[in-house]
């Protein structure tokens, strides 16, 4: 299928690896032109030249900075000041019991997971309307429909950001630009990795022993990869994902029951 978004433009976050990097490598096999960050600057150059060996007709270029500041956004946007697609994703914050966290750890929490994707659509919202095409998508977490009890920093930050697309979607789509999420299970991951590593800290037990039990229990009988989400992805910013908004699609292998 063509998706229709070749020569479009696309700032996807925190696309050095993992998913991010899923959501890069499958929009450059379509033809889009991207923007690439990450705060590693050797893990992101090295990304961003795999892509453009791997798809020479794009343009791939890489900034590096944290995306949950002003100097990063500020970076990012200087790149790719007019994207027709954007990608909003960080990493999420860390496991742990609500008892241990303080002032700074919720709003550290609130401003990589709720408040930076908020300020970059804020920043291309209104152009993409201008020019009659937009997708966004909002890398959020599967903890939004079903809570996970050591990831409450991420449950009440990526919440907050659903609740917000929630009424500014219905708002944007007239104009052909949509906003959605998409909610990644267990994903085979340096996130799942640590968060495993969190739950073999409290519990006790060997982190591999946690996550082959986390893979043998989920119906699919395995995690998902960075290519398949990509693709969900590509598919959410084409031309054919126009009546698509305010949706959040739950990719999760079937491990998360009662969600539908």
């Amino acid at each position: 299928m063509d998706l229709g978004i070749k020569g479009r433009r696309a700032l996807v976050c925190a696309s050095s690896k993992g998913l991010g990097r899923g959501c890069a490598a499958a929009l450059a096999a379509e033809g889009v032109h991207v923007t690439m960050t990450a705060r590693g600057a050797e893990a992101l150059a090295q990304a961003a030249a795999e892509l453009r060996k791997a798809y020479p007709n794009v343009e791939i270029i890489g900034v590096a900075g944290d995306i949950t500041t002003p100097e990063g956004r500020a970076a990012a946007l200087a790149a790719c000041p007019e994207p027709d697609i954007l990608i909003n994703n960080a990493g999420g914050p860390p496991p742990g019991d609500f008892r241990n966290w303080t002032r700074d750890d919720w709003i550290k929490a609130l401003d990589a997971n709720m408040l930076t994707p908020i300020e970059l659509i804020k920043a291309t919202v209104d152009k993409m309307i201008e020019r009659k095409f937009g997708r966004i998508v909002n890398i959020t977490s599967a903890a939004v429909k079903a809570p996970i009890d050591v990831l409450g920093l991420s449950n009440g930050a990526r919440s907050g950001l659903t609740g917000f697309v929630a009424g500014l979607s219905r708002k944007t789509v007239r104009h052909n630009v949509t906003i959605n999420a998409l909610l990644p299970g267990p994903f085979d991951t340096d996130r799942l990795r640590g968060v495993a590593a969190g739950q073999a800290k409290a519990s006790g037990k060997p982190a591999e022993q946690i996550l082959e039990a986390r893979k043998n229990e989920n119906p699919a009988g395995r995690f998902g990869t960075p290519d398949e989400f990509g693709a969900a992805c590509a598919f959410l910013c084409s031309v054919h994902a126009g009546y698509i908004t305010g949706q959040n699609l739950l990719l999760d292998g079937g491990a998360f029951p009662g969600t539908m």
